[in-house]
């Protein structure tokens, strides 16, 4: 079993958490906890949308069992994943163990605050590469750079989230989650 966190924090992007959390369900090694950031489960998307977190990031308790981190951008919801020191301790740990850790959108600037991604080759929304001044920055849809994923923002959250499955369990996963979501077909 690959067991994948998903942070959400007041303000997430939700296209770019709920795919991912939608498309990774759908292969079945991969299971996704999506870790609310705040004091409830309930926790409001940057467009209003109320999502139900399966835990609170106090409730993560043994790191071992991850295999990956998934931060999703959307501001403030980026912003407020950055400022919390449990987040940003949780992405070194995941990333020191050679981990996934994939951020999308605003999302990297979690990564620039760990120092994780001093050149390292990386992506985001637009306007966001000037709060990554240490990183290799490419303006393509996603970005991989050892155990780092990072892409630009909602319209590419489908292809940052085949990516990922092609990381975790393999490209044949990846390929059959693609035929399955209809994505290449008219």
């Amino acid at each position: 079993m690959m067991n994948v966190i998903v942070f959400l924090a007041p303000g997430f992007e939700e296209v770019e958490a709920l795919t991912v959390v939608d498309y990774l369900r759908r292969v079945t090694p991969i299971q996704v906890e999506m870790v609310a950031v705040g004091d409830s489960l309930q926790v409001s998307g940057s467009h209003h949308i109320e999502v139900k977190a399966d835990k609170r990031i106090d409730d993560l308790t043994n790191l071992d069992a991850y295999q990956a981190v998934v931060i999703p951008g959307g501001m403030p919801g980026a912003g407020n994943l950055r400022d919390d020191q449990r987040v940003i301790k949780i992405v070194r740990e995941m990333n020191a163990a050679g981990k996934l850790v994939a951020a999308i959108c605003a999302g990297p600037i979690v990564l620039e605050k760990a120092k994780i991604i001093d050149g390292k080759k990386v992506t985001s929304y637009p306007g966001f590469e000037k709060d990554l001044p240490n990183s290799s920055y490419q303006e393509t849809a996603v970005v991989k750079d050892g155990n780092i994923i990072t892409s630009r923002g909602p319209g590419k959250a489908v292809d940052f989230a085949l990516e990922l499955v092609t990381v975790l369990v393999g490209a044949k996963e990846a390929e059959t989650l693609r035929k399955n979501i209809l994505y290449d077909k008219q």
